[in-house]
């Protein structure tokens, strides 16, 4: 009964190493996601990986002009007289970050990881919104951008 023992145990081991290397192949496999931007706005949050780059590399100038037409956007409803809150990972933050509006810049750039605004300058035409809803995308870098986080604010009135 004691060599069916240890034959046994050593089947569970196998087995567990077997699993941990598995494990460890699977891992190895994965893509370190990108940073992360979030847009809160009272208690209702959105956060979204990078609509382009984000993974520390230059994006060419027309690869900028395409990705700030990418329609699969997170979307977030904004009350005028809300306060709109960004967050962006320090990975963001290092690099210098701008809060664009219709891609335009809205404010200048920042190393801080949070950043607020008053919901009203998302649907002011005086900061060139126009209708119900404005692409707002966080561009990272300041002389080489190296990633977009785009969101969509819909007024919520």
């Amino acid at each position: 009964m004691t060599t069916l023992q240890s034959v046994v145990r050593r089947r569970r081991a196998l087995a567990a190493a077997g699993a941990v290397s598995a494990g460890l192949l699977v891992l190895s496999a994965c893509d370190k996601p990108t940073p992360l931007a979030t847009v809160t706005v009272g208690t209702a949050s959105v956060h979204s990986e990078a609509t382009c780059g984000g993974e520390g590399e230059t994006l060419k100038t027309t690869d900028l002009a395409q990705c700030l037409k990418n329609k699969d956007i997170e979307s977030i409803k904004v009350d005028p007289d809300d306060t709109v809150r960004f967050g962006v990972d320090p990975d963001i933050a290092d690099e210098g970050w701008t809060i664009l509006m219709n891609g335009q810049p809205l404010t200048d750039s920042s190393t801080k990881t949070y950043r607020t605004v008053p919901g009203s300058v998302f649907f002011n035409a005086q900061y060139g919104a126009s209708g119900d809803s404005t692409l707002v995308t966080i561009k990272d870098g300041e002389q080489n951008v190296t990633g977009l986080w785009s969101f969509k604010l819909e007024k919520d009135s």
